[in-house]
């Protein structure tokens, strides 16, 4: 079955025609080098449900003890093994975080592969549709501490949405989820969803002038680095 093959509903077209479309510089402007055997490889699971107020974003919390990024809000996803493909890293991920059943999702389309230059990680994100979602829970609490289901229209809602500034100076997208809207979403992954969420024109207009700090627990083994405050994509590490 090729991406083209899977039903989707109608409101995540636009989802899949913008994944085939967008190119890595309209999401980053970093690229994996060339011909570097230090390369490490990784792969996220973007997977889009359905739920009572309609599309759904599913996340995780990384668990609050962790020694790199406590607390913060991604993809699950990791490190590709040898022999896998990505599709196979981000659905086998997903299974042993959360205890996702992958039978339930179906592969709609994948994005460029976005380096992260700071930890030399080149990662993939997997577009999945679950079109027979299950119950999932932590099942690593190693790594996930919470999972959230984000209503989209709560990401495009313009009083939720935020610039995050590290404490290097540099200032990237961010969103406010949570049940009391307490919990930031920022880096990597919010670079991902505010970037294809431009391409695909779903992005509302929003006070770019809200900035927020990001907390300082979060920081906990995040490389002491410079970045441009123009960066595309945050700096953070995937494990």
């Amino acid at each position: 079955m090729t991406h083209d093959d899977v039903d989707l509903p109608d409101w995540l077209e636009p989802v899949r025609a913008g994944a085939a479309q967008v190119t890595v510089h309209e999401l980053t402007r970093f690229m994996p080098p060339e011909g570097d055997d230090s390369l490490r490889r990784g792969a996220v699971l973007m997977l889009f449900g359905e739920g009572p107020r309609g599309g759904e974003l599913l996340l995780t919390e990384r668990a609050h003890h962790m020694r790199s990024h406590p607390g913060q809000v991604s993809f699950p996803g990791g490190t590709i093994d040898p022999g896998e493909t990505p599709v196979e890293t981000a659905l086998r991920e997903a299974r042993e975080e959360i205890g996702l059943d992958p039978s339930g999702v179906s592969v709609f389309g994948d994005l460029p592969e976005l380096w992260l230059p700071p930890s030399n990680f080149a990662v993939t994100p997997i577009l999945g549709w679950w079109h027979e979602p299950d119950e999932v829970r932590v099942a690593s609490e190693d790594e996930v501490h919470a999972i959230h289901h984000v209503v989209i229209d709560d990401l495009l809602e313009p009083s939720h949405r935020i610039r995050t500034r590290h404490p290097s100076g540099w200032l990237g997208p961010g969103f406010l989820i949570g049940e009391d809207k307490d919990v930031l979403l920022w880096g990597f992954t919010a670079g991902i969803i505010a970037r294809l969420f431009d391409f695909i024109g779903w992005t509302r207009p929003w006070d770019e002038n809200q900035v927020r700090d990001i907390p300082s627990y979060m920081m906990k083994g995040q490389p002491v680095v410079q970045v441009p405050t123009n960066t595309s994509l945050d700096i953070e590490d995937e494990d």
